[in-house]
């Protein structure tokens, strides 16, 4: 697969200016923390940023389908650097809350997608190719990689160098990055899309499609689980008076996503991706719902790790069945529209974690991972029959694509 024409040239910018994406919420309740010594504040800062994103992210998909990821990522990435510093800027003079969530609005609102323009740069690359299904797992991966070193960097600056150095930090990543990703014209997908049989095709909007409905519920549920974990994390390691633990700990949490997504990538599948989204996100779920009995370091990062190996999985399933869901011309849409629900959950978790926390503490944030994914467990049973996949170009990793004659209802 990283032998694919022209790989290189978007994959390496690409890293680049999507690392920023993990850094973000945890320097904004650092910051925000810090400022207002409140964990709640501090949370409805970051879920406003969150919410902002998740709102606008499906229209910024949009707009990169049918106009050009180029065009969508120039203004994009130069008004987040401005309203990353402006917030910035803000908590530290001890502004207002109310000004705070202005300048959060704008900040999240312009987060730059490369993960979903990365993901639909792939299917231009690869198209129907078996290694479809492996690039999948390597940007589920390269994901939770940059989950990994987020955390770690963001908590490093802000706790050794200051409490804005992270967000700071994050402007800057995502000034440069995401210019050099929009600087690789050759690698963007044609305006429009490009078809199963490299046609243009109409546009059409990915949340018309009920199986697209339902991973967002499901990406919901996953967004609770990292932004419960922030929080959570941040709060329970200063109890401690060790905050520093704060990024290691988040750290073995994504280092377990990376190494199911490894493992993802690597197994030839012979199990249907409905029924392995199923099974994964039962395993996620039940250790999960285990977060708030932690109460030592040790206990809670193998925790942590069994929840995040069961993390990876969902998400690798997740963007596998959109390539059987949605055309072509609508998957930056449709990608765009998971990540912004793992978005608004992550804003709602930080909200409802910081509040819990500063109410009762005790890792009663802990709560709300568990919550997330049994309520978004309930949907994908209730709704599993409509992640049916259209019948082309339905491919499993290491193995042929085959195509149906015709279409069965």
């Amino acid at each position: 697969m990283l032998r694919t024409r022209g790989a290189w040239t978007f994959l390496l910018p690409g890293f680049a200016a999507r690392q920023p994406f993990a850094m973000l919420t945890l320097s904004i309740v650092l910051l925000v923390q810090h400022t207002t010594g409140s964990y709640g504040a501090a949370g409805v800062v970051a879920a406003v940023t969150g919410v902002s994103m998740a709102l606008f992210a499906p229209y910024s998909g949009r707009l990169a389908d049918r106009h050009g990821q180029r065009a969508v990522l120039l203004p994009g990435v130069l008004v987040h650097a401005a309203s990353g510093l402006a917030l910035t800027a803000l908590a530290l003079s001890d502004a207002p809350l109310w000004l705070l969530f202005a300048a959060a609005v704008p900040t999240g609102a312009s987060v730059p997608q490369i993960g979903p323009m990365v993901r639909a740069r792939w299917g231009v690359r690869l198209g129907d190719s078996p290694l479809m299904s492996t690039a999948a797992a390597f940007e589920s991966v390269t994901d939770e990689l940059t989950f990994v070193l987020g955390p770690l960097l963001a908590t490093a600056l802000c706790t050794a160098v200051d409490p804005a150095a992270g967000l700071v930090t994050e402007a800057a990543l995502t000034l440069v990055g995401g210019l050099l990703f929009a600087a690789q014209r050759s690698t963007q997908p044609d305006v429009g899309g490009v078809g199963d049989g490299h046609a243009r095709v109409e546009h059409v909007s990915a949340l018309r499609v009920p199986g697209v409905r339902v991973l967002i519920a499901v990406f919901l549920g996953i967004g609770s689980v990292f932004g419960g974990m922030q929080v959570s994390l941040a709060a329970f390691t200063e109890s401690i008076g060790e905050p520093g633990l704060n990024g290691v700990l988040y750290g073995v949490f994504a280092a377990g996503n990376m190494i199911s997504g490894l493992a993802c990538g690597a197994i030839a599948w012979k199990v249907a991706p409905q029924r392995r989204l199923l099974v994964g996100y039962t395993a996620l779920a039940l250790t999960a719902s285990g977060l708030w009995a932690a109460h030592s370091v040790l206990v809670l990062a193998g925790l942590g790790l069994l929840v995040g190996m069961c993390v990876a999985p969902a998400i690798v399933t997740g963007y596998t069945l959109v390539e059987g869901l949605v055309p072509a011309g609508a998957r930056t849409e449709a990608f765009t529209w998971l990540t912004g629900a793992v978005a608004l959950g992550q804003a709602a978790a930080v909200t409802v974690s910081g509040q819990l926390e500063d109410r009762y503490g005790g890792g009663a944030g802990f709560l709300v991972p568990m919550g997330g994914t049994v309520l978004a467990l309930a949907v994908l049973l209730a709704l599993r029959s409509r992640l049916a996949t259209r019948p082309h170009g339905r491919t499993v990793a290491r193995g042929v694509g085959h195509r149906a004659p015709a279409a069965v209802d």
